[in-house]
């Protein structure tokens, strides 16, 4: 991207950036393409092989009781329940990365719908079909999509992505960075979680300082 931008380092699987979501959407209606933003995926849980124990879902569960007090949206922990439920997060990521090569605006709605398909929904988004079907109500032909989110070098491109955000020093989710000043150089706007006016606050600073 040319010009002061956006880099959102998220996770579809991801409570937090899920919580995150309706302030992403907040940035977008302020700024429109005047600001547009790169979806990047971090990486929470990829290539996970090991079936939740109750223990864990019950963790996992406790952090989204504070996702729900903080944002307000909803949740509903029965998508865990699933017999032997992995929580790998690669699958779901992988899809957001093959959506986004038909534009970074989708890629971020797609995002957002993926999220709360599992979070609110009690959908298994790390099922091909489940995330096909998302594919499908953002207008991406089902076959063409599974097809696509299989291949080899749609796994290398996600894979990058988590390179992409250890690299810049990202250790948790949801990260934002702007940029470039002047100097070439990026700045966080948040480094996890915070509410929307706090994060506008800062954009309008950061903009008004590149525009000085």
């Amino acid at each position: 991207m040319n010009g002061p931008h956006l880099i959102y380092f998220a996770d579809p699987m991801c409570s937090w950036c899920y919580g995150f979501s309706p302030v992403l959407d907040q940035i977008r209606r302020a700024y429109g393409d005047a600001l547009p933003v790169r979806v990047v995926m971090g990486g929470l849980r990829p290539g996970t092989d090991t079936p939740m124990t109750a223990e864990a879902k019950a963790s996992v569960a406790g952090h989204w009781v504070h996702v729900h007090e903080a944002s307000g949206l909803p949740f509903d922990p029965a998508v865990l329940d699933r017999e032997g439920f992995i929580y790998d997060t690669d699958p779901a990521a992988r899809a957001v990365v093959v959506v986004r090569r038909a534009g970074e605006d989708v890629a971020a709605r797609y995002l957002a719908a993926a999220q709360r398909a599992f979070y609110a929904e009690n959908r298994d988004v790390t099922s091909g079909a489940v995330l096909a079907d998302l594919a499908e109500e953002f207008g991406l032909e089902r076959a063409a999509f599974l097809e696509a989110w299989g291949s080899e070098e749609a796994k290398q491109e996600t894979w990058r992505d988590y390179a992409m955000s250890q690299n810049a020093g990202v250790t948790g989710f949801p990260t934002l960075v702007g940029g470039p000043n002047a100097e070439g150089v990026y700045g966080v706007v948040t480094r996890g979680y915070a509410p929307g006016e706090q994060v506008l606050g800062v954009l309008r600073n950061w903009i008004a300082s590149i525009a000085a």
